[in-house]
């Protein structure tokens, strides 16, 4: 049986150029030699005549919640946030109720942005005041369950299994007490939601995640990522103490890292028929979660 190509954001390849088009077309953009950069959540393509990158927001995402983070970077971008910035056209334009942006491209070295350098970035946001934007409550729970209804490539029991390990953990959830104050986070902090700048400064380039919570949520995510991707301890450290507070120390870490290491296995399981190659990552994770294997090295997706 052939392998089904992956689909962009969710599109086939005809209908993201096709949206692409329309959505360039409409913003004064040329389209001509345009490249895939991403297209595990978002299609995010490079204009190549333009030096200008396009993000389609994945099929069936909400208008509502693109505007709202548009008018959100427009802040950051007036009091100096180090956020990669949107490109200067009305936006997001759109085309068959589908949301496209406009940002600016910065050309990358091969070495990602560290994690040492995520923390200014995040501690600047997560002291900025709550803008009356209406911005989500970050609920990973929820998440979990809205995926786990939606998977289709798993058995039931690994099914079973996860929404268990969200049911014990959602309990334990509750008679947690925060140390940190609540506002702003990213949502989805990593390596990979960073960039470059060409001041040697790294900017934060993913604001669909954005949301009220708690800033522990961030820090974990980092946590995550530093150790299932093999970055290191000595990774994360690094960022810890340049943040000024390290979350493995506090009793909570336990329960913010298992929730959010599911909510991350179960996103991309819920993805899996819009990007087949992934599906023996899923499977992988999976099983060493039922392991208990906290050290398993994830491949990046």
């Amino acid at each position: 049986m052939r392998e089904m190509a992956p689909a962009p954001g969710g599109y086939n390849e005809p209908e993201m150029h096709l949206i692409l088009e329309r959505a360039c077309a409409t913003a004064g953009l040329d389209s001509r030699g345009s490249r895939l950069l991403r297209g595990h959540t978002n299609a995010v393509v490079l204009l190549e005549k333009e030096q200008v990158v396009a993000k389609i927001a994945r099929k069936g995402s909400r208008v509502e919640d693109v505007t709202r983070k548009v008018e959100f970077v427009r802040r950051l971008m007036a009091t100096g946030f180090p956020t990669v910035p949107l490109h200067p056209v009305d936006q997001p334009v759109l085309v068959d109720g589908h949301a496209v942006t406009f940002w600016t491209y910065l050309p990358q070295p091969e070495q990602p942005v560290e994690a040492e350098q995520l923390a200014q970035p995040l501690r600047e946001l997560h002291a900025l005041p709550l803008p009356p934007l209406g911005f989500p409550e970050h609920d990973n729970v929820a998440a979990i369950r809205c995926s786990l209804s939606a998977i289709t490539c798993l058995p039931p029991d690994a099914i079973r299994f996860m929404e268990a390990q969200t049911d014990r953990l959602a309990a334990e959830l509750r008679d947690i007490r925060f140390p940190l104050a609540p506002g702003l986070i990213q949502g989805d902090p990593q390596h990979r939601n960073a960039l470059h700048a060409p001041d040697g400064r790294a900017v934060l380039c993913d604001w669909d995640t954005v949301a009220y919570g708690q800033p522990e949520w961030d820090l974990v995510t980092v946590e995550v990522h530093c150790r299932r991707f093999g970055y290191g301890p000595h990774h994360y450290r690094r960022f810890a103490d340049a943040y000024g507070w390290d979350v493995t120390s506090w009793p909570g870490y336990t329960v913010l890292a298992s929730l959010r290491e599911l909510r991350m296995i179960t996103t991309n399981a819920r993805k899996v028929h819009h990007a087949p190659t992934s599906l023996v990552e899923v499977q992988r994770r999976v099983e060493a979660l039922r392991r208990g294997d906290q050290e398993f090295q994830w491949n990046i997706l």
